[in-house]
């Protein structure tokens, strides 16, 4: 994936938080000869299994994606996170043109099928328990009795052991603090989807940035923080010193 130093997020807490929040990603494969194939699914983390965790996640078996997978190929996973327009003249100067502000994690790892029904089995309850939580009154695949054994017959799963795992987080990080305000205030006032989203992560990251900034302007002065004194170049190194944004799915809500 392209990604500009501005934009880079390693940190594997953030990024594991991307995956656990959207919990729902785009799984490719093909390549090398062979015919590309995605398809869209909800997948489950389990962080503790293996150096970069583990994905979880099942096929309809009428879906003939799955035959890609029995010789345990490389495959490549994409979890969008939130993302919006946005204009120039939302910039301290429109001399500018518009872009887009997003955040993604790809994953590469190796695929195998799941043949144990046991196994096969404890994956859905996870999975069922983990998105129940949000329900008032949850649901369990033991209320639905007799009916899951035969419908699992209907599914095919599978595990994704991560080899690899990058993250890119672009929300104007590459031009000012001024303008990054902009956007995020134009952005709070759209009724657009996800626009909210997008400004509560900026929200977030300006917040970061402009700490780091004051601490470049105390830092730069020679005797401390000096009343209406401040570095030359204290918002732009802000900017840099507070590096790549973090994800929060608080910050991601949006403001209330």
């Amino acid at each position: 994936m392209y990604r500009p130093r501005s934009f880079r997020v390693d940190d594997l807490g953030t990024l594991h938080g991307l995956i656990r929040s959207v919990a729902f990603g785009t799984l490719i494969s093909g390549g090398g000869g062979a015919e590309l194939e995605a398809t869209h699914l909800p997948l489950l983390l389990d962080a503790e299994r293996g150096e970069l965790g583990t994905l979880i996640g099942h096929f309809a078996r009428a879906n003939p994606h799955w035959h890609a997978l029995e010789g345990e190929p490389e495959v490549l996973v994409t979890f969008l996170g939130p993302h919006a327009y946005v204009s120039p003249s939302w910039y301290a100067s429109p001399v500018a043109v518009p872009t887009w502000n997003y955040a993604t994690v790809h994953v590469r790892g190796v695929a195998r099928l799941v043949t144990d029904r046991g196994v096969l089995r404890s994956q859905l309850e996870r999975l069922v328990t983990e998105h129940e939580a949000y329900v008032d009154e949850p649901w369990s695949m033991e209320r639905a009795g007799a009916i899951v054994e035969p419908l699992m017959e209907a599914i095919v799963g599978f595990e994704i052991a991560i080899t690899r795992i990058e993250g890119k987080w672009k929300f104007n990080q590459n031009r000012s603090l001024e303008d990054q305000a902009g956007v995020a205030a134009a952005l709070e006032r759209s009724a657009r989807p996800g626009a909210a989203e997008v400004a509560g992560i900026m929200r977030e990251n300006l917040a970061r940035a402009e700490g780091s900034a004051a601490a470049a302007a105390g830092a730069a002065a020679p005797d401390g923080p000096r009343s209406g004194a401040a570095a030359p170049d204290a918002t732009q190194a802000g900017a840099a010193a507070a590096g790549p944004p973090r994800f929060s799915p608080e910050a991601a809500r949006g403001p209330a």
